[in-house]
Order: C-alpha cells, then sequence, then structure tokens
C-alpha cells in the first residue's frame, strides 16, 4: 500500500508561480501531492512590464497535470485587491478550500534612494508588500470563516508561506524600496501568525537566494557549484528553495508559526529575533539632551563603522557538508 504524500487531500495557491522560484515551489508542493492554483501574471520583464501573458502560468499547471497532478493556472495581478479576492475564491470553487498560501510574485525596479523615482518606489511596494496582504486578506477570512462555523472545533488546517529577502536583513543600498517592501513582509507575517494561531493557521517567511530571471544580473558569474565542484545542481537553484516552503506548508511544521528563515544552496538559517542591546533610564522625570548627549555619545563613541542595525552578517552563510546531522548555532 503506498504512503500517502504529505499535502494529499490539501489546496494550494503560489502567486508568481509561472517562473523562477514561483514555478519550482508549485511544482514542489504538487509533488508532495497539494492541489495547485498557478498565479503568475505572465509579464516577461523583472520590472513588471511587457504584455500579460497566460503563457507562464498555464504551462506550469500543465506540467503538474501531466506529472498526475491537480493544477489551475490564474492569470491575475495580486496587487490588485479585487483580482486578489478572485485568485482566493477560484481556490475554494475548484478545490472546495483553501488550505495553502504562498506568496512569492515580486518585480525589481532598483536605483539608489537619491534617485529613485515616486513610481520606482510605489510600484515595488505595491507588487511586494499590497500584494502579499490582498492574498492574506482573502484567504485568512476563508480560514477564520471555515473556523467560526465550527470546522474542526474552531481550528482548521491553514499555512502561509511568505517571501522576504536578504535585502532587507542586509540592507541592500540600491533597493530601498525592495529592502522596505521585503521588510514590511517580515511584519506582515508576525503579526498574521499571532492573529490566526487561534484558528490553527501558521504564517512563517522565508529569505530565498536563487538564480532567476529577477537576480540574473545579482549573480552573473558566480560559479554553477562551490569549488567549481560538479554537483549537477547549481547551488542558485530555486530547487533548493521549495523544499522548505513545502515543509512549512505541512503537518509537519504545525509547532512553526511566526518564524524568519533563510534559505539557499543546500542550507536553512532560523534567524533571531531583534533583541534589546543596551538601555537607558533617565535619573530625572524626563529625559533631557544633555543627559542623552552623556550616556549616547560615549556608548558609540567606539562603534564599529559602517555597522547598523541590518545583519549583513547573514550574506556569509553558506552550506557546510557536515552539518547536516544537527543545528550548528551561532
Amino acid at each position: 500500500m503506498a504512503l500517502a504524500l504529505p499535502l494529499e487531500g490539501l489546496s494550494a495557491i503560489v502567486t508568481g508561480a509561472g517562473r523562477g522560484l514561483g514555478r519550482a515551489e508549485a511544482l514542489e508542493l504538487a509533488r508532495l501531492g497539494a492541489a495547485v492554483v498557478v498565479n503568475d501574471y505572465g509579464r516577461p520583464g523583472r520590472d513588471g512590464s511587457g504584455e500579460v501573458s497566460t503563457g507562464p502560468a498555464e504551462e506550469v499547471a500543465e506540467s503538474i497535470r501531466a506529472a498526475g497532478g491537480e493544477a489551475v493556472a490564474h492569470i491575475g495581478d495580486v496587487a490588485d485587491h479585487e483580482q486578489a479576492r478572485e485568485l482566493v475564491g477560484l481556490a475554494v470553487d475548484r478545490f472546495g478550500k483553501l488550505d495553502i498560501l504562498v506568496n512569492n510574485a515580486g518585480i525589481l525596479r532598483d536605483r539608489m534612494v537619491f534617485s529613485m523615482s515616486e513610481d520606482e518606489w510605489d510600484s515595488v511596494v505595491r507588487v511586494h508588500l499590497k500584494g502579499h496582504f490582498n492574498t492574506t486578506r482573502f484567504a485568512s477570512a476563508h480560514w477564520r470563516a471555515r473556523a467560526k462555523a465550527g470546522e474542526g472545533g474552531g481550528r482548521v488546517y491553514g499555512r502561509v508561506v511568505n517571501t522576504s529577502s536578504e535585502a532587507f536583513l542586509a540592507g541592500s543600498a540600491g533597493q530601498p524600496n525592495y529592502a522596505a517592501a521585503k521588510g514590511g513582509i517580515v511584519g506582515l507575517t508576525t503579526s498574521t501568525a499571532l492573529a490566526l494561531a487561534k484558528y490553527g493557521v501558521t504564517a512563517n517567511v522565508i529569505c530565498p537566494r536563487a538564480r532567476t530571471r529577477m537576480t540574473e544580473d545579482v549573480f552573473a558569474g558566480l560559479p554553477g557549484a562551490p569549488d567549481g565542484a560538479d554537483t549537477g545542481l547549481d547551488p542558485l537553484a530555486p530547487e533548493h528553495v521549495a523544499p522548505l516552503v513545502g515543509y512549512l506548508a505541512s503537518p509537519a511544521a504545525a509547532q512553526v508559526n511566526g518564524q524568519l528563515l533563510v534559505v539557499h544552496g543546500g542550507m536553512v538559517a532560523i534567524v533571531e529575533r531583534p533583541r534589546v542591546q543596551a538601555k537607558f533610564d533617565t535619573k530625572q522625570d524626563a529625559f533631557t539632551y544633555d543627559e542623552l548627549d552623556g550616556l549616547l555619545t560615549p556608548y558609540y563613541m567606539d562603534w564599529p563603522e559602517g555597522e547598523t542595525f541590518a545583519a549583513a552578517e547573514v550574506l556569509g552563510l553558506r552550506h557546510e557538508p557536515g552539518n547536516g546531522a544537527g543545528p550548528a548555532r551561532s
């Protein structure tokens, strides 16, 4: 008797699933047994430019069906509130319910902050942050309504996997719009995790690193395998990221909620939440300028140049072959 697949009987939405990371994630969820709504707007430019096309989403959906899975394509802009509503509605209508939401859709319009136009800012924040909100808003309402109706004793199956970026963690100087949007997604995710936990729903966020259409110039010239080794799989291939998405979408990850994980090239790192480094108390009723000057100026006097709240050290994380047996704690 064949063993049940981890996601058998569950349905999923993957946004931006026509290419790159989203495509790999949709194929992985289907491989694990989920029925998938493959969402993509189909525009060819990584900046969101070009004509809308049904091709990318339809191709991925057909690949899933050809492998024996269930899939339907949705060609729509998740940053449009009504189209996001229709996307969630399609999953419910076609598969009876929605269980998994993977938000991946995004664009890039890079520029230094002193040169960035209003449209370059607005368009990136719209697709990434508003797009994540829109789908989450309607998926969460679906889960809450089912829980309120008494399904599962008030606790339903729901998984949200959102996509942030190392650009947010490390503070990418040439991507103020993208870094801000990705930071907002982390805040959205932790808020969602706390709001939906009582209904049985989890929400987590990943910071993936992969060679895709959006990052082709960022990783141009990097070797296909570390130290010139021929592993058969590019260490920056999206297929390194997809299994973590499949895990977070599964019943096995029921205790994982409100977490941020960095993933790429055979490595997963769990990022610790911010912690208070120092605390100062006034000796009076309220701080004065002079008192703050006397406390904070000496504290920062020998501060390393260039060190900020950004965690640039995440950019140095890489797969260490000997660590497969357990966590390597920093």
